[in-house]
């Protein structure tokens, strides 16, 4: 009897283990999507650059572009804004936070209200 527990609770871990994963994945292919269709938001991407700006969690937005420079060498830029009762912060290729003006805070909104209408009318519009 103990032998079949342990292969019905192993069955069962592999099982949740395996609907975990799936959940993951989903997640992950959706905020590529999201961010792909984000990035589109700051107007067309030229054919040389990649990029994309979305929302990671319920505080922090991403934006990321990556571009050919001058040299040809390949240059890459990540803002991360932290979004918090007391203002916004932002960091850029893993630099320290700083405060962002009223300015790029206003920029910045107005940038998520149009990645949320973009993104709800490109990916998850069922009607």
């Amino acid at each position: 009897m103990q032998i079949k527990n342990l292969v019905s609770n192993a069955t069962g871990h592999m099982a949740q283990r395996r609907q975990q994963e799936r959940e993951q994945k989903l997640y992950n292919g959706l905020l590529r999507h999201e961010a792909k269709v984000g990035g589109t938001v700051f107007g067309p991407i030229p054919a040389d650059r990649r990029r994309e700006f979305f929302c990671l969690d319920e505080h922090t937005w991403v934006w990321h572009e990556e571009w050919n420079g001058e040299n040809g060498q390949r240059q890459v830029r990540t803002t991360r804004y932290d979004v918090r009762p007391g203002g916004i912060l932002k960091s850029q290729n893993g630099n320290h936070y700083q405060a962002v003006s009223p300015s790029e805070a206003n920029r910045l909104a107005q940038a998520a209200k149009l990645y949320r209408d973009k993104v709800n009318q490109e990916i998850y519009n069922f009607a």
